[in-house]
């Protein structure tokens, strides 16, 4: 998702999607040159509810995509033990935050077979 940088834009998110019926999961967001970016976890089944949504109030949706969610230990280094696993299996992490309520880590990767693998094996 693509917003301009300035006041009120992350709240218009926020308004579209609760009217869409749409739970955010997670969310990331950042800014430069002027513009902001976002990137919003939501289930499977309101992907395109909030497709729909955000392009009827003309905001713009850079890519959509596929992401792996993992339960995560709340202490140190649980982070570093993850990442170190799926690096091992030659994955790169391309976009990486934390849900919503509880102790998740939200990952996008190129190689989505490989970090599915080393993910359900920590299970």
């Amino acid at each position: 998702m693509i917003l301009n940088d300035q006041p009120g834009e992350l709240a218009r998110l926020g308004r579209i999607t609760g009217e869409a019926g749409v739970n955010i999961q997670g969310l990331a967001a950042f800014t430069g040159e002027g513009k902001g970016v976002v990137h919003v976890l939501v289930d499977d089944e309101a992907a395109i509810r909030c497709r729909e949504a955000f392009e009827g109030a003309g905001m713009g949706i850079a890519d959509e995509r596929s992401v792996l969610v993992a339960d995560m230990d709340d202490r140190p280094g649980a982070l570093g033990e993850l990442t170190r696993q799926l690096a091992d299996a030659n994955v790169n992490i391309d976009l990486a935050y934390t849900t919503f309520g509880g102790v998740r880590i939200v990952i996008a990767t190129d190689d989505m077979a490989n970090a599915q693998s080393v993910l359900e094996s920590r299970r």
